[in-house]
């Protein structure tokens, strides 16, 4: 009952608004996954059901989470000053994504520099590192995608969406429907780019991170408006 006197007091105009926002935002965070996905596709690396399943969920729960968080915070910030923090992470994560390759580039560089890397769950620097190369999150090279490594390439996968969720809810998005969108998306983007990528067999030199760079700088302007 809620949501629809919610859709009712929005009009088309402002429901049509408030679902494309959330759906180019669900849409450039999964765009990593699908990414993602169609390597390991076309390395014959196999993401099992209950993986894609896994993967989906600490994607969009993160995502969830961090949008309640920004949902949380607005209150206690002035209008302008929410406006204007939206604008600048949007903004600053859309750049970064359309620096995407020297971004790995330099997170890889990185990596190279320490001598030994200890595995842990909560280490930093490891999750750096799968965010870099999605490949590196086949741990035990079995090429299958177990349960623990999906949840691991899930964490890699959700840095973005994490602060763009955070300041996307700062701008008045509606956190419900990206919830929605980011689980159907996801799990799209999941087996989408696995079974495109195992039919291709090879990596094709094409990067989709420029895409949701431009997304997300869009979706920083129309926070202004």
């Amino acid at each position: 009952m809620g949501l629809l006197l919610f859709i009712q007091g929005c009009g088309f105009l402002g429901l049509f608004v408030i679902i494309a926002e959330a759906a180019l935002l669900s849409f450039a965070c999964s765009l990593d996954t699908f990414a993602a996905a169609f390597a390991y596709g076309s390395k014959n690396i196999k993401i099992p059901f209950i993986s894609a399943f896994l993967i989906n969920i600490v994607c969009s729960f993160s995502l969830g989470l961090a949008l309640l968080g920004g949902v949380f915070i607005r209150p206690f910030l002035p209008e302008f000053l929410t406006a204007i923090i939206a604008f600048s992470i949007l903004f600053i994560i859309g750049l970064i994504k359309l620096l995407d390759s020297a971004t790995k580039s330099i997170i890889k560089k990185i990596g190279e520099l320490e001598t030994e890397l200890k595995f842990s769950l909560f280490n930093f620097n490891f999750i750096l590192g799968i965010y870099a190369e999605p490949e590196k999150a086949d741990l035990d090279k079995s090429k299958i995608i177990s349960s623990g490594e999906a949840v691991l390439l899930a964490l890699a996968l959700s840095l973005d969406g994490i602060a763009a969720g955070i300041a996307a809810s700062l701008g008045n998005i509606n956190w419900v429907m990206v919830l929605i969108f980011s689980l159907i998306l996801n799990i799209v983007a999941i087996i989408g780019g696995e079974k495109i990528g195992s039919k291709i067999r090879e990596k094709l030199p094409f990067n989709l991170s420029w895409i949701s760079g431009i997304v997300l700088i869009a979706l920083a302007v129309l926070n202004l408006i």
